[in-house]
């Protein structure tokens, strides 16, 4: 294939596949409520819209009954948006919100994670199709999904979400997956290194394309001097917000794709013909 057409397409699932919004929020809530001994097991008018509005400083599942708690704190939406996740600058010990969260109500992310991850479980086994109802695919994604796995085209899974999840999702959809790799939370590493990987494995003559929906994730890759070959691409219509969209789309380095795009032929996505 010509650099227009991936040989290896890497995909990240929540945000770009399929929307979890409210399936993550009815998890966070419980998991919020557990973990802090909440009675009142019933949310307040606002915080499922807040939540939503706040998903994308989210990139693994602990942080999700943490961010519940910013907001039941009041903390502000903008100063969530800044500090999250702090990035320690030289000669300081920067800690984010998330962080602060955890040490004053002395909690840690594997005890976090293992309550969201239990209620999932036990949602999952006791009622599986108001689970899977919970959650939707983006307009035409699914198809595209189906149709590039019926391609010579090789097509890789990379999330942070557990594998089985993946799975059982896309079963719901009568996705094959035969043909489908996925590289789930659990193999505890991160998206580059298993990119690193893709690459060692297919050979560095091969054509990799990685659609995400995480800025800072795509900037993380560009970081890697031997992954520079690699296509990036930011999916607008994901958890992202307009300014990291427009970080991205002033990034010659990434490729800012609309879902209209991605339901459309390889070209398109590059920008090589026009989206009718």
């Amino acid at each position: 294939m010509s650099a227009s057409f991936p040989t290896v397409l890497a995909l990240d699932f929540d945000g770009v596949i399929c929307n979890g919004l409210k399936e993550y929020f009815q998890t966070a809530w419980q998991a919020y409520c557990n973990l802090w001994q909440v009675e009142n097991q019933f949310p307040p008018s606002g915080v499922a819209e807040q939540f939503y509005r706040l998903r994308p400083v989210v990139e693994t599942g602990w942080e999700m009954p943490v961010l519940v708690r910013a907001i039941m704190l009041g903390i502000p939406e903008a100063d969530i948006f800044q500090n999250w996740i702090a990035v320690p600058q030289s000669g300081s010990a920067a800690i984010g919100i998330a962080q602060q969260i955890l040490q004053q109500d002395n909690l840690n992310a594997a005890k976090c994670i293992a309550e969201v991850d239990g209620i999932r479980d036990r949602w999952i086994a006791s009622d599986p199709d108001s689970w899977l109802a919970e959650q939707t695919f983006y307009p035409g994604v699914i198809d595209r999904l189906k149709s590039t796995l019926a391609s010579p085209t090789i097509v890789v899974i990379v999330s942070t979400k557990e594998k089985r999840f993946i799975e059982q999702l896309l079963q719901q959809q009568n996705v094959d997956l035969t043909n489908l790799r996925i590289f789930g939370k659990e193999v505890k590493r991160p998206k580059h290194q298993v990119l690193r990987e893709l690459i060692a494995e297919y050979g560095s003559e091969q054509t990799f394309w990685f659609v995400e929906d995480r800025l800072k994730t795509l900037q993380g890759i560009q970081l890697q001097p031997d992954l520079e070959t690699v296509s990036l691409f930011l999916a607008d219509w994901g958890y992202n917000t307009t300014a990291e969209r427009e970080l991205a789309a002033s990034n010659p380095h990434i490729n800012l794709i609309s879902l209209k795009q991605f339901s459309q032929d390889f070209l398109v996505w590059m920008g090589e013909e026009r989206v009718g």
